[in-house]
Formats: C-alpha cells, structure tokens, sequence
C-alpha cells in the first residue's frame, strides 16, 4: 500500500512538469507547421493526451476485462468535459470561435449517438470496433483537410503575430520536447493509475467502478494539467481541441480497438447511465458553447461550475449506485 502512495504522489509531479514541456512543444510545431493551434489540439494532444486510457483498455480486454476499458473510455470522456474542462474555463475563461459551434461540437455529438447507438443490444462486436476505428480515420482526416485549409488563410496572420517565436525555436526542439513531453506524461499517468487501481483494490471496489472514476480520473490527469497549461499560456484553441480530440479518441478509437481485440458484452447500467450522462454532458457543452458565441462571451466561471457541478451529480450518482 506503501508503495502505491509514492506512485501516486511522484506521477502528479511528473505530470505537472510534463504538461509544460508538451504544451510548448505542440506551439512550436503549430507555429512551424503554419496549421491552426486547434488542430494541433485534436489531432496531436488529443491522441497523445489519450495514450493512457488506450494503453489500459487494450491491456483490458487482453486480460478478458471489457467492463474495465468502457468504464475507462466512457468515464474518461465524462471526466474530460465535466471535471477538465469546468476547471479549466473556472480558471481561465477559453474563447469559442464559430468552427467550434458549427463543427467541431456538432462532431463530437454525432460521434457520442454512434457509441449510443451500437450498445444498444448490450454488446460491441469486432466488426463494430473496426466501424469505429474507420470513424476515427475519417474524423481524423477530415479535420487535418479542414484545418491544413484554414491555416492557409490565416498565414500572413501568424506570421506576423508569431514570427518572434518560429525564429528562436526550431522545429527540431519543438518535436523533441512534444515527444519528451508526451511520453513523460504517459508515464505519469500510468504511475497514478497503478497505485490508484492497487489502493482500490485493496479497498475491495469493483472493476467497474475503478473504470468509471479512479481509472478515468487517472487517465484524464494528461488532458487535465495540458489544458490547464495551454490556458495559462493563452493558447485556448489548443485546450478546448486537446478536449475535443481525447473525447473523439476515447470513443472511436479507444473503445473501437477494445472492441476488436475481443468482443465486448455490456452492462445495461453503462447505457442507460454512463453513456446518457456523456450524451448529456456532450449536449450540455454544445449548448454553453452556442451561447457563448452567440453572446460574444467567453466559456467562463459560470459554464465551468455548471460543468463541475454535472461532475459532483455524477460522482454522487455513481456512489448511490455501488453503495459507496
């Protein structure tokens, strides 16, 4: 038990550092690369920031636990918006632009129905984990066409607004400290969630309710402290992305490849509550957003505790459910 604190306690060190390096390293190669910090968000700190959770549900279903990677996937994405990013727009206010509400957003909700939609018998086959996987390629080329696109018709912008930056940091240092930053982070994580799962178990929880919090908490630490850091930065596209992109991740290509390795028979009870909650939670985002953007406002302190106190409802939820 000893043992598993220090892992606890030296991953969130770790951790805290990392995100730093990671979120410097995805600037630069924005800034080099002349694409939009939002796709760098998505694409690049979404898959990196969502390493974790496909590390631990591919182990998973590997050892014949399929409750423990959905519970994983699916809390995560839940932890993502509701705990991530309340204390993000809680702490410093994210900017939403109009490609967020008409496209972005809208995605995400599409891509939550989909997971709806295919456990609503119960179970994922290995052909509806490859449907994902296949998502997941088309969502990911979609948005790298869409945003190669817009970051050509904002060069001349960011080249006058970051050309300071590209000229003192080569594109070398940026890809060394993203891959530096990432990896650490993936170790953090993982140092965290070994010794949450060890003291869990030692406390005599269930496999799915370690899924559905300490592991999903645990594995939502990496998009935690990197949007936190990319908000203090100022760099808000690449914090709301980074959220937008672990979410797409989880639910396509994290699940998708759980779902293949072996297929996945569900409890009822993370339909009819664990994916509602994220279908709503999703909805929820979509509406603070829209209303953002429609008032000219920011998502700020009151969407954030709005979001929080889903968070708080959900957690009390899951502890009415397991008689904690």
């Amino acid at each position: 038990m000893g043992l598993a604190v220090i892992a606890v306690l030296i991953g969130l060190t770790i951790l805290v550092w990392s995100a730093d390096v990671f979120i410097e390293g995805a600037t630069t190669l924005a800034n080099h690369l002349r694409v939009p910090n939002f796709l760098v968000g998505v694409v690049i700190l979404g898959l990196g920031t969502s390493a974790p959770e496909m590390v631990v549900s591919v182990l998973a279903a590997l050892q014949g636990s399929p409750e423990l990677a959905l519970g994983n996937a699916y809390g995560s994405n839940i932890m993502n918006i509701a705990l991530v990013l309340g204390i993000t727009a809680l702490i410093s206010p994210i900017i939403i632009h109009s490609s967020i509400v008409k496209r972005d957003l809208p995605l995400l909700l599409v891509i939550t129905m989909l997971a709806a939609w295919q456990l609503r018998d119960g179970q994922l086959s290995q052909t509806d984990g490859v449907l994902l996987l296949l998502g997941l390629l088309a969502v990911l080329t979609f948005q790298i066409i869409v945003g190669l696109r817009e970051g050509k018709s904002t060069t001349e912008n960011r080249d006058n607004i970051d050309n300071s930056k590209a000229e003192t940091a080569g594109l070398s240092r940026g890809l060394a400290s993203l891959v530096i930053g990432m990896s650490i982070l993936v170790l953090g994580s993982r140092a965290i969630v070994w010794g949450a799962v060890e003291l869990a178990t030692y406390w005599g929880l269930s496999e799915l309710i370690i899924g559905l919090t300490i592991v999903a908490v645990g594995t939502s630490l990496p998009e935690l402290v990197a949007s936190l850091s990319a908000a203090r930065k100022g760099e808000h596209d690449i914090a709301l992305g980074n959220i937008i992109g672990s979410n797409t991740f989880n639910t396509l290509g994290v699940v998708g490849l759980a779902a293949l390795i072996a297929p996945i028979q569900a409890d009822p009870i993370i339909l009819s509550r664990d994916v509602l909650a994220m279908g709503l939670l999703t909805t929820l985002l979509v509406v603070l957003s829209v209303l953002a953007f429609i008032s000219k406002r920011q998502l700020g302190r009151i969407s954030g505790s709005i979001l929080l106190l889903f968070f708080i409802g959900y957690t009390i939820l899951l502890a009415k459910t397991f008689n904690l």
